[in-house]
This record gives structure tokens, C-alpha cells and sequence, in this order.
């Protein structure tokens, strides 16, 4: 054997009577911040079947329609604890500015703009912020609505459900004009820019997240919908609101179903606005729903029933480090399943699944 010979011999031999080689660790998957959580109130039967469901994290119920001793630090930090005893934290409270019609809203002269009422309306809000924040509350959500949630008749889906509908060209708009009068898209940014200008300064010193719900559904441009141009129903609109103070405290509740509503293909486009939004950390909640259609002709869905793809919106949260809430928010009606309990189980176990498996993901 010369000498070249008994090299690769030796070489052979020391491979195959080598120890094997050590297993790489695994790469951790990174983690998603996300989490299931709900707005149903806090009840003690509710916080019992969320804690059940695995939803540890929930937006309180209203406290009060007006600014009275349910706002007091007192109130609030019971309210904290009523939650936190079921082992559940207590992320948000919404604040007596509802999607409510205009008629029927808690602080009406706000969207009025009628002073000095207004002024009376919005140093109750900043107390609140003050008394929420000194209770240990972190967040609070609002809506600038006038018009509320509109739709049309509701239409069949999966199963026999009946989907909540919007069709703008079957909506009736008889009286022509809502109790606010005109409200074209100058005066209603007035009244917005007015609120932020003079809340976000008080959240910003008390270190409490604003996060405003959009205006749902979004309505065409100039034109509006009995006398109102929804400023915030267009995603135009949500940029100019969130430039509106540089603040990290001042975001959005971000109703996917509702910002799915304002796109012409919402199927492509939603991607982008949560990229948008999400990557400036101005995303604070999540409702996170589904529909079928587009601008001005939709249907609310089952979150796996719909056009825009749930699991990619999920892994696109946890990509722009979204470390907040993933709610239900609207659920389709079935017979025979009261208040929709049924429905919303099946969209908490959805948010629960998709949760998982980007969490399980490199």
C-alpha cells in the first residue's frame, strides 16, 4: 500500500469510527405577541367562560354613558380587580364615545361641535383618561361617529346564517339628512382635529393609548351619506387622522372587517394597510372579522368564510410586531343560537388556532 493508499484508508476509517456529529438546536420559533381577546364586557359569567376559552385578555364593558362615580379611580381600580381575580387582564375600556347613531350618543356636542358644550364634554373625557390611567388601565377606545354602524337588510350565508349586509344603493337615506345637519368633510375634520388637539396632550402625560374605530361603512367621497361625509371610513382618511398628533399614544382600534370595507379588492389591498399602520406601531386593537365583497356591497362573513386571507393577516401582525388584542367583533346570526354565543366560540377558537400556528412558525 504506498503511501497515498494508506491516507484515504485512514481517512475512511476515521470517518466511520467517528462519534456522529451533533444536532444543530432547533431554531426557536419567534414568538407572537398577539393574543385572543374580547370586548364582551365584564361580568363575572362572561370573564368565566373567557377565562374557560383561553381569552386572558379582554376591553372591559362601558362603565358609565356619562362622567359620574363609575369613573372614579375607586370604580376603576375595582373594576381592574373584578377582572383580574378570574386571572385575566384588564387591557382596555372603551370610553362614552360609541358607534352609536347621533341621536342616541353619550357626548353628543363633541361631534356637534357646539360650544361650550363641547369643551364641558371633552374635560370630562380628559378625567377619564386621568382617573383610567391612575386606576392601572392602559388603553381606551372611542369612535367619532354621527351616522353608527349602517346597514342594509341582511342576506343569506353558509349554512342558512344570515350575514349583516351593506348595499349602498339599496340603503335609504329618507330623511336626507341626520339630526347634525350637513356635515361635509371640512367640518367634520374640524371637530375631529379639535378633539385630538385637545385630549391627546392629557393621554400623552398619563401614558394612555387613544385608539379611535373607523367609520363603518366607509361612504363615497364627496357625496357621503345623508348629509355626512364619513372622513374616517377611507384609508386616506386613517393616514391624515394618525398625522394629526406625533404621539405613540394616539392610534387606531383597527376594525379589519371595517378597513376590508373601504377597498375596491380588498383581498389584495388589506395587506398593505395593515403593513402601513402596523409597521408605525399606530395599530392598538384588533377586530380581527372577515367579509365578502367591497366598497359599498358587502357582507360580514365567518372569519374562514370570507374573500381576504385570515392566516396571512395573522402572519402579518406578528411580522410588524402587533403585541396587542385579536378580537371578534361582528358575528353572523344563526338560528337558534342566542346572542350569538355559538358564533363568537367558533371565532375565538379561530383567533386561538391562527395564533398557534404563527407562533409555531420560524
Amino acid at each position: 500500500m504506498d503511501r497515498r493508499d494508506f491516507l484515504q484508508a485512514a481517512a475512511g476509517a476515521a470517518a466511520l469510527n467517528a462519534p456522529p456529529a451533533q444536532a444543530q438546536p432547533a431554531r426557536k420559533p419567534r414568538k407572537a405577541l398577539m393574543k385572543a381577546g374580547t370586548q364582551h364586557g365584564h361580568s363575572d359569567e362572561i370573564l368565566r367562560v373567557m377565562a374557560a376559552l383561553g381569552v386572558n385578555h379582554v376591553c372591559s364593558g362601558l362603565p358609565s354613558r356619562k362622567f359620574d362615580e363609575n369613573w372614579s379611580v375607586e370604580s376603576l381600580s375595582r373594576l381592574r380587580d373584578q377582572v383580574e381575580k378570574h386571572g385575566i387582564k384588564l387591557e382596555m375600556a372603551p370610553l362614552p364615545l360609541s358607534s352609536a347613531y347621533i341621536t342616541r350618543h353619550e357626548n353628543p356636542n363633541i361631534m356637534l361641535g357646539k360650544s361650550p358644550e363641547r369643551d364641558r364634554e371633552i374635560d370630562d373625557i380628559c378625567q377619564m383618561i386621568r382617573n383610567a390611567a391612575k386606576a392601572g388601565i392602559p388603553a381606551l377606545k372611542y369612535n367619532m361617529s354621527i351616522l353608527g354602524v349602517v346597514r342594509t337588510e341582511p342576506t343569506p350565508g353558509r349554512g342558512g346564517a344570515m350575514y349583516s349586509t351593506f348595499v349602498y344603493d339599496k340603503a335609504k337615506q329618507d330623511p336626507p339628512l341626520t339630526e347634525a345637519g350637513p356635515v361635509p368633510a371640512d367640518v367634520f375634520w374640524e371637530r375631529i382635529e379639535y378633539f385630538v388637539k385637545k385630549v391627546m396632550p392629557v393621554a400623552e402625560e398619563y401614558k394612555v393609548r387613544m385608539a379611535c374605530h373607523q367609520h363603518d361603512p366607509g361612504m363615497p367621497r364627496g357625496k357621503g351619506y345623508r348629509g355626512v361625509d364619513r372622513v374616517l371610513g377611507s384609508v386616506d382618511g386613517l393616514k391624515r387622522f394618525i398625522a394629526l398628533s406625533p404621539s405613540k399614544y394616539h392610534g387606531l382600534n383597527f376594525c379589519q372587517g371595517t378597513v376590508s370595507e373601504m377597498l375596491e379588492n380588498p383581498r389584495e389591498e388589506i395587506f398593505d394597510v395593515i403593513r402601513y399602520f402596523g409597521s408605525r406601531k399606530r395599530i392598538f386593537n384588533v377586530h380581527f372579522r372577515n367579509i365578502k365583497g367591497k366598497f359599498l356591497n358587502f357582507q360580514e362573513t365567518f372569519p374562514d368564510d370570507g374573500d381576504v386571507d385570515m392566516i396571512r393577516c395573522m402572519r402579518l401582525y406578528k411580522e410588524v410586531g402587533y403585541d396587542g388584542m385579536m378580537m371578534p367583533d361582528h358575528v353572523p346570526r344563526i338560528q337558534g343560537d342566542v346572542g350569538g354565543r355559538q358564533a363568537f366560540a367558533f371565532a375565538f377558537g379561530y383567533i386561538q388556532a391562527l395564533i398557534q400556528l404563527v407562533n409555531s412558525e420560524a
